[in-house]
């Protein structure tokens, strides 16, 4: 098993088949993550669900007293190490807190996330031992609150470009820091930052540790006003000639616009899993809803119209799911097996998560999406009071539409997905150009009209899932020969085939999980995970459709268009066509008979 986890790279899910014993699934957590799980529920639906009210007032404090409690029961160290003051629990077991303690208000989840990722882990995994020794025991407790400091007004998705300049002093003993920042969570109440500054004319920023004085030359905006997360406070900071102590810079000289990267890829998938529970109570608070209306003197949960948005609101939830812990455990058996090769805590979680960083940036949108639909759907089935106030389904809304801006755009991660797979192609790290080369022989091929046996269960949906990644191949690698290196200019062609590449993991990632649920469990127990799966992968089919021939048309003409059309149509044609309202009524019927999302 071992010898398996080493070779697992990421991005490779696209050229090798996965076997549903390999991957991880929330069925899976041990004693201790279940433990966990129900501890932190515990604490959001004592502290934080039952004072929606005071969130959305934008009462600043009482977000912090929560987070002050959270600190309390060890949830802001659980990615740190034990002997910096945390509890040092693994990946998964850090993915499962983040997913738990981010249902009940974006505003707490927020901070949350700003704290422990952004604010925290740059120290963890950058830090020199003195630097973690003086700031890691105090973030992991709650006692001091953690920053981020990238953004600026002229820097957003161009992180890199920042105007924010670092001086050194005369006597060389520290760092003058001057410039303005933007978007900065957990600003108001914060007692470190982590800054990121242009030393001279360097090619890239650097990142510095700098402790929030307003003696020393920061100073800041009042609170923004918000669409949502309206507790989570954010301000502009202005550094002007603050003092940094030159052994307080993160890393070496230059090195931030890597730390910021990295930051990021475990931003995404925290931010992926932070989208999950909200999901699940939306869904939730939709079901009981739909129970409780009367309309035509029947509850509106007996309508077909209603039943459809719950049964697709579960399906995305639940293969966000399934694709968010498949993931959060490849990270964490390529952590684990780092150490166990002898590197640093440090070193291993830095390129564990590296390794990953296309799923991170797949999971990011496709979970970031899914919440907004989901909330979307939830004031449908509210009518007129998911409009009010009254109801969560508005706060829900407005919260999950910065899940798509945060962590970069999801217009930047769809890009990035692409283009790392490519890089990691051009490395030899994911071999793209043997598959994409045989699906080219293959289009020219007679296909074969033999009718297979798909009498086990997933043998239809398991094929299908490996046409559509010939579809991907297929399209991204006719796109790679003709514009080879100038690939990242043509943005259209990268968002259509992202989304491919999203689809393909996502739906891989459904079914997988509910054909390992369906051989422990039998078929028979797990009726509606199975129509949750195949709902999910028809929904994805119909996408790499729809992308494919967008991205067809847009580089492709005469001959060869017509040929790839054909090879779409034959990677995105079932066999026997699922019954998508009977699927649907399955889904929904357990769930209007639970009154919740039970999975």
């Amino acid at each position: 098993m071992s010898e398996a986890k080493d070779i697992t790279r990421g991005g490779q899910f696209l050229v090798k088949e996965t076997k549903c014993e390999d991957v991880f699934t929330p069925e899976d957590f041990s004693e201790e993550q279940v433990m966990m799980r129900d501890t932190v529920k515990e604490f959001v639906d004592r502290e934080l669900w039952p004072h929606k009210d005071r969130f959305e007032n934008k009462d600043y404090a009482y977000t912090k007293e929560c987070m002050e409690k959270a600190g309390e029961l060890g949830f802001l160290g659980v990615a740190v190490p034990e002997e910096y003051g945390g509890l040092g629990m693994g990946f998964v077991s850090t993915m499962l807190v983040c997913d738990y303690i981010s249902g009940a208000t974006g505003s707490f989840s927020t901070a949350f996330g700003a704290h422990t990722g952004i604010g925290t882990m740059p120290i963890t995994l950058y830090g020199t031992e003195e630097q973690k020794k003086k700031y890691v025991p105090k973030l992991a407790t709650g006692e001091w609150f953690g920053a981020y400091c990238l953004t600026e007004p002229g820097a957003g998705s161009d992180a890199n470009s920042g105007k924010t300049k670092a001086v050194l002093s005369e006597d060389g003993t520290h760092y003058k820091i001057t410039g303005q920042k933007m978007w900065i969570s957990n600003a108001g109440f914060c007692s470190l930052f982590i800054v990121f500054a242009r030393i001279e004319d360097d090619k890239n920023i650097t990142g510095f540790i700098v402790e929030n004085d307003p003696n020393n030359g920061i100073s800041m905006n009042e609170e923004e006003h918000k669409l949502g997360i309206r507790a989570s406070s954010t301000r502009q900071v202005f550094f002007n000639e603050t003092k940094v102590p030159v052994e307080n810079m993160l890393s070496e000289r230059g090195n931030g616009f890597k730390i910021a990267m990295n930051a990021l890829n475990v931003g995404r998938i925290k931010l992926a899993a932070a989208c999950l529970d909200a999901q699940r109570r939306t869904i939730s608070g939709a079901v009981k809803y739909a129970n409780e209306r009367i309309q035509f003197d029947t509850p509106i949960s007996s309508f077909g119209a209603i039943r459809s948005k719950l049964a697709e609101m579960a399906a995305s939830a639940y293969a966000g799911e399934s694709a968010c812990y498949r993931a959060a455990k490849s990270i964490e058996d390529r952590i684990e097996a780092r150490v166990a090769a002898g590197e640093s805590h440090q070193d291993a979680e830095l390129k564990g998560v590296e390794e990953f960083a296309i799923e991170c940036s797949i999971l990011k949108v496709a979970v970031s999406e899914d919440i907004q639909n989901c909330s979307d759907e939830g004031i449908q089935i509210f009518g007129g009071m998911g409009f009010s106030e009254d109801t969560p389904m508005e706060s829900a809304w407005r919260d999950a539409r910065i899940a798509r801006i945060y962590e970069g755009t999801n217009e930047i991660n769809r890009m990035l997905s692409v283009g790392m797979l490519v890089k990691k192609a051009m490395k030899g790290h994911v071999d793209l150009l043997g598959p994409a080369m045989k699906v080219a022989e293959e289009l020219m091929a007679i296909p074969s009209f033999d009718t297979p046996d798909y009498s086990v269960l997933f043998a239809e949906e398991k094929e299908l899932i490996g046409k559509l990644k010939k579809a991907f191949l297929m399209v991204a690698g006719s796109a790679v020969q003709k514009y080879g290196p100038d690939l990242d200019k043509h943005q259209q062609l990268l968002m259509a085939a992202s989304d491919i590449l999203i689809e393909i993991y996502m739906a891989e990632s459904v079914i997988l999980r509910t054909e390992k649920l369906a051989k422990s469990k039998g078929e028979e127990n797990v009726k509606e995970q199975i129509a949750m799966a195949q709902l999910y992968l028809y929904r994805a089919v119909d996408t790499v459709n729809t992308k494919g021939k967008e991205g067809i048309a847009s580089f492709a003409e005469g001959d060869e268009q017509r040929m790839m059309l054909m090879g779409l149509k034959r990677f995105t044609k079932y066999t026997n066509m699922p019954n998508v309202v009977a699927l649907k009524e399955t889904i929904a019927a357990k769930l209007v008979d639970e009154n919740a999302y039970v999975y």
